[in-house]
């Protein structure tokens, strides 16, 4: 056996292998994912009327005002909280993940029901009683957070609980609420696995899209 050449040739072989897995393979990849799907690879973006783009179908963030529909609480703040002034605390811990609290935590409670304080700057307005002021009939997806707190989607249920005050802020007949949600309620996939949930960025963006 000649040192020499088993050496060389076990150089040859880690290039050769190297050029096929950390070059061909991934570039190759990338065209196919370019030109099949291109949407997708992109990172599912959404654009309004303008062009802008405003978000992904694939992440959730908070709509806060009355003209739209309430996307579901989420313990990260859907990761929009400034890095240089994160007073929550919520990207101590990366900005995906559940809040893990118990349903008979203190904290979680306080999240919900709200929390009153002598100082008024301690006090917590819960998630519960602004649904029940807004005049929403509150289901579950609409009071706790999901598993990754990033989930873009609500439930028909819950999107429908919102139709009243949505219909009354924009001055729309609420039947046609109720077709815009039945639009874009993404089914189960391949028809078996999960349930139907409405996206709730998609959804806005066609409300503003109506006239």
């Amino acid at each position: 056996m000649n040192p020499v050449r088993e050496i060389g040739k076990a150089i040859r072989t880690t290039l050769v292998l190297w050029v096929l897995v950390a070059v061909i393979y991934p570039f190759a990849m990338l065209a196919i994912s370019q030109l099949a799907f291109p949407y997708q690879a992109n990172g599912s973006l959404l654009k309004n009327a303008q062009g802008q783009v405003v978000g992904s179908a694939l992440i959730g963030q908070p709509f806060t005002s009355d003209r739209y529909f309430t996307s579901r609480p989420s313990s990260t703040s859907y990761s929009t909280a400034d890095p240089k002034k994160d007073d929550a605390g919520v990207l101590k811990t990366g900005v995906s993940g559940a809040s893990n609290l118990a349903p008979s935590n203190l904290a979680l409670l306080d999240r919900i029901k709200g929390k009153s304080d002598p100082d008024p700057t301690k006090a917590i307005a819960g998630d519960l009683p602004r649904l029940q002021q807004a005049g929403i009939t509150p289901t579950a997806d609409l009071i706790y957070t999901s598993g990754s707190s990033l989930d873009p989607h609500i439930t028909p249920e819950a999107a429908r609980a919102q139709i009243q005050r949505v219909a009354g802020v924009r001055k729309l007949q609420p039947n046609r609420l109720e077709i815009l949600i039945n639009q874009n309620t993404d089914d189960r996939s391949f028809g078996i696995f999960g349930e139907p949930g409405v996206n709730v960025l998609k959804l806005n963006l066609a409300l503003d899209a109506l006239r």
